[in-house]
C-alpha cells in the first residue's frame, strides 16, 4: 500500500458466509469481532453477529427451545438467512432488485454492523491508514463495498467506482489517491494460512496457549 508496516493502522474485513472484523496495527490483531466462538461480531449469512444474551433465555421460557435448536438457530438459521430465508447475498441482491423490502433491509443491517466495527476499530486504534476487504463476499461483492464505503464518506473515505467494479484474483487499491483511508481488496487463503500456522506451532514444539509438547 506504499506504506511502511512499522506503525499501520489496519482494519480488516473478513466478509464471507462466515464474517469477522479485526484491527492491526504494525501487521499484529489488537481487536477481533469473534468472541470464544465466531458467532460473536458481525451478521453472516445464517449466524446472529452480535445479540442480546437475554434472547437466550426469552426463547427457552416462551419458545421452548432446548440447547440443541438454539444452537442451530443461532449459527444456521439466523443472520441474512433468519431475516430473507435466503444466507447468499447474490440472492438477496436479486431480491433487493425484485423490490422485496425484507432484503433490502437485512443488507441495510449487514452493512451498519460492518460499518460500527468500523468506527470503534478506528477510534480504538486513534485512527485508520488502510481498510482491506477480504474472503468471499470482501473480494466480489461491489456492492457492499460501496454501501460500506459510502457510510464512511464523511471521513474522507474515497472510493473509485471504476477500480471497485474490477474482479480480480489479485490484491489492489480500489480507492481513490485523495482518499483519507486507503481501501484495499486482497484476496483470502485460509488454508494456507492455516498450514503455516500449523508448522510454525509443530517446529516450536509449543501450542497457541504456551503449552510444550512432543514433537
Amino acid at each position: 500500500v506504499g506504506k511502511p508496516a512499522e506503525g499501520l493502522k489496519q482494519i480488516v474485513l473478513h466478509i464471507g458466509n462466515g464474517a469477522s472484523a479485526s484491527a492491526q496495527v504494525s501487521g499484529k490483531p489488537i481487536e477481533t469481532s469473534m468472541g470464544l466462538t465466531p458467532l460473536e461480531g458481525l451478521m453472516m449469512g445464517g449466524r446472529t453477529g452480535d445479540i442480546d444474551p437475554a434472547v437466550v433465555f426469552h426463547l427457552i421460557r416462551n419458545a421452548h427451545m432446548n440447547v440443541d435448536e438454539l444452537d442451530t438457530l443461532f449459527n444456521k438459521r439466523s443472520g441474512m438467512m433468519g431475516m430473507t430465508g435466503h444466507g447468499d447475498l447474490r440472492d438477496i441482491h436479486k431480491l433487493i432488485a425484485e423490490g422485496d423490502e425484507d432484503a433490502k433491509l437485512a443488507l441495510g443491517v449487514y452493512v451498519h454492523r460492518i460499518v460500527g466495527y468500523i468506527g470503534n476499530y478506528t477510534a480504538q486504534m486513534g485512527g485508520v491508514d488502510v481498510i482491506t476487504f477480504t474472503a468471499g463476499v470482501g473480494e466480489n461483492d461491489e456492492i457492499v463495498r460501496a454501501l460500506v464505503c459510502e457510510k464512511l464518506a464523511p471521513f474522507g473515505v474515497k472510493l473509485d467506482k471504476e477500480k471497485n467494479l474490477v474482479r480480480s484474483k489479485e490484491p489492489r487499491i480500489i480507492s481513490t489517491p485523495d482518499s483519507s483511508v486507503i481501501i484495499a481488496v486482497i484476496p483470502t487463503n485460509e488454508e494456507l494460512a492455516i498450514a503455516r500456522k500449523s508448522a510454525q506451532i509443530a517446529e516450536a514444539g509449543v501450542d497457541s496457549y504456551g503449552n510444550k509438547f512432543e514433537r
